[in-house]
């Protein structure tokens, strides 16, 4: 079934590439990635890729640039190679917050992004929760995004007893923690803040008081809004309080926040390889999406619908 099949891997996240090949009972195909003395990217295909339907696992995580620009090239050495079809995987989708012109004079990265990719000759993108869903509109080829509720779809099943609250830190975040309620059926609340001043605070919309709460978030960066939405809803009564966040981009002092928070708990995927020294912590538990991305990449090479995973 996977004979016409390969799948390269940049050096961004090698050992959730090996856990997605492992899923699909193939080995990860032989290239070279490295850097010359001057620092350009180099990179070979050690494999006859002609008429195959190749598959490159890469995210653009830190170091976000040099992630990206290794995808650019093993995209283009895949169709200089007369690889049948490139399909990218992209568990974390670097650049991905600046998805609208906000402000007067500053760029669309996100779409930006896209056209690099379409333009190296992309054939089609599967990714992990993106952060808006306007970026799949930015590209010219099939999206297959795998959304937050789902990624966490068995983690979430083995936790939840009923009685929890669904928490949206903030309000660009309800859209993503709706699907997580409804899907579960439990009630919705949401974290509201005036202003991001020093003397703010935040507000609670919704009832979370003597019952567990889950805060749903497409990523945990710095900690802050995270953090902050689990100390408005401990001081408003809440049980206990965790955190589901698909990317843990975790940046500096974002572990020492959530240690110091109310959170008993922040549960990732390996989207994002933790930093070093992030997976020491108690309070971090990571889930693989190996799995799921094996099953999505399968359905695509068979050219089977992929949303059927999803409903």
């Amino acid at each position: 079934m996977f004979d016409r099949i390969k799948i390269f891997a940049g050096s961004s996240n090698p050992t959730l590439a090996r856990g997605i090949c492992h899923s699909l009972g193939l080995s990860l195909s032989a290239c070279l990635v490295s850097r010359f003395s001057d620092g350009e990217i180099r990179v070979e295909l050690h494999e006859n890729v002609r008429g195959v339907d190749a598959y490159v696992v890469q995210s653009t995580c830190r170091p976000v640039n040099e992630n990206l620009m290794e995808l650019l090239l093993l995209v283009d050495a895949l169709k200089r190679a007369s690889a049948a079809r490139v399909t990218v995987v992209i568990p974390y989708y670097g650049y991905g917050r600046r998805d609208q012109k906000d402000k007067p004079r500053v760029p669309i990265t996100a779409k930006m992004v896209a056209n690099l990719l379409t333009a190296a000759g992309v054939d089609r993108i599967i990714s992990c929760a993106l952060h808006a869903g306007q970026i799949q509109g930015f590209f010219k080829v099939p999206v297959d995004d795998i959304p937050g509720h789902w990624i966490f779809a068995e983690e979430l099943r083995r936790v939840l007893t009923g009685g929890e609250v669904i928490v949206a830190p903030d309000a660009a975040g309800v859209a993503r923690a709706r699907e997580v309620a409804e899907k579960f059926h439990l009630p919705l609340a949401i974290i509201h803040q005036e202003a991001e001043t020093a003397w703010s605070r935040p507000l609670v919309v919704g009832e979370v008081g003597g019952r567990p709460v889950v805060i749903f978030d497409d990523m945990v960066d710095s900690g802050r809004k995270l953090c902050a939405a689990a100390r408005a809803a401990w001081e408003e009564g809440a049980e206990d309080v965790t955190g589901f966040c698909v990317h843990p981009v975790l940046s500096e002092g974002s572990l020492e926040r959530i240690e110091a928070s109310p959170l008993s708990r922040v549960v990732v995927t390996d989207t994002i390889p933790l930093p070093p020294g992030r997976d020491e912590s108690a309070k971090i538990k990571t889930v693989t999406v190996a799995p799921l991305l094996a099953r999505v990449i399968e359905k695509a090479h068979q050219g089977a619908s992929v949303s059927e995973l999803f409903t």
